[in-house]
């Protein structure tokens, strides 16, 4: 019998496909999600709430699994830095964002993150950009601009649609920013949970003091749905997905797990469509195929790499 057709060999792959399926199914529905928390709280308020909740778990779970959390001033710097970037402004754009446009395409134009990591490891790590790269990212362009293509052409773009564009696309780059500080950050050493628990801490702190500031009030809707969206995003959102994530990065490689990324939006639409009665036209599907297609072909050229590189 093949070594890749062992009881044990199958049970892992069954392993796998479960990690991948578990945070993929749970960030593609954190974007409808989300929309149960906008209305009596205000965006930066419900994004400390969600963040000092899921820090709050990461740390216990860190504590529980005896994980050091140790760490000097330069690292926790660096943590409040990339909470900023990764937990702080980037979802405070997220939320408002997706109060003029449907959860869907908010998380359309989210996958772009990949090709703004690309650009920014070829800017500050002189990583190559190869070719497909280009054209995986002239795709997802193109796809985009289908998927609001009747929007635009039927004169309906609002400034609420301009606004929420913007404020997704703004988003995108800031998450892209975090994520390529995350590698020079992890990159010393430092062990990925606890660290991204610190940061989510600091990122909670950080909305809180701006809040206080600019007197935006402390306001907590207690009703269920918002409690309930609160703890999805808080506990399944961002420590479930997270640690299953991981683990699944850990066990096939990032080149591999990172094909979430192209279903992740999938499951987004699927649920807009569901929930948010969101209208499919030839221009949309002919959209969102350019954009997985160049995000697909994205992320070969960084399976490929990343395999070179073991």
């Amino acid at each position: 019998m093949p070594a890749s057709d062992t009881p044990a060999a199958r049970k892992a792959r069954s392993s796998d496909l479960l990690l991948f399926i578990l945070p993929t199914f749970i960030w593609g529905t954190t974007w409808l999600v989300i929309k149960y928390q906008l209305g009596v709280v205000e965006p930066e308020v419900s994004v400390a709430w969600r963040f000092a909740v899921a820090s709050s778990v990461l740390l216990g779970w860190c504590g529980l699994r005896g994980l050091s959390l140790r760490y000097g001033l330069r690292d926790h710097l660096g943590f409040a830095v990339l909470g900023l970037l990764l937990f702080g402004l980037n979802y405070i754009l997220v939320y408002r964002a997706e109060a003029t446009l449907t959860s869907g395409l908010v998380a359309v134009l989210f996958a772009f993150m990949v090709f703004w990591n690309l650009l920014g490891a070829r800017v500050f790590f002189s990583t190559p950009a190869p070719t497909a790269v280009l054209v995986g990212a002239v795709l997802g362009v193109a796809g985009v601009g289908l998927l609001f293509w009747e929007e635009v052409s039927g004169l309906r773009g609002d400034p609420g649609l301009v606004a929420g564009v913007a404020y997704a696309s703004a988003g995108t780059m800031v998450a892209s920013g975090g994520n390529l500080f995350s590698q020079r950050l992890f990159s010393r050493g430092v062990a990925v949970v606890p660290g991204t628990a610190f940061s989510m801490g600091y990122a909670s702190l950080l909305v809180m003091g701006w809040c206080a500031v600019r007197g935006v009030p402390f306001a907590f809707d207690a009703r269920a749905p918002y409690v309930l969206s609160l703890l999805y995003l808080a506990l399944l959102g961002s420590v479930v997905a997270f640690v299953a994530y991981l683990t699944l990065l850990k066990r096939i490689g990032a080149g591999r797990a990172g094909y979430s990324t192209a279903v992740v939006p999938v499951v987004a639409m699927l649920a807009s469509t569901l929930f948010e009665h969101y209208r499919w036209t030839v221009a949309a599907t002919a959209g969102m195929l350019l954009v997985l297609g160049g995000t697909v072909l994205v992320l070969r050229v960084k399976e490929r790499a990343t395999a070179a590189g073991r």
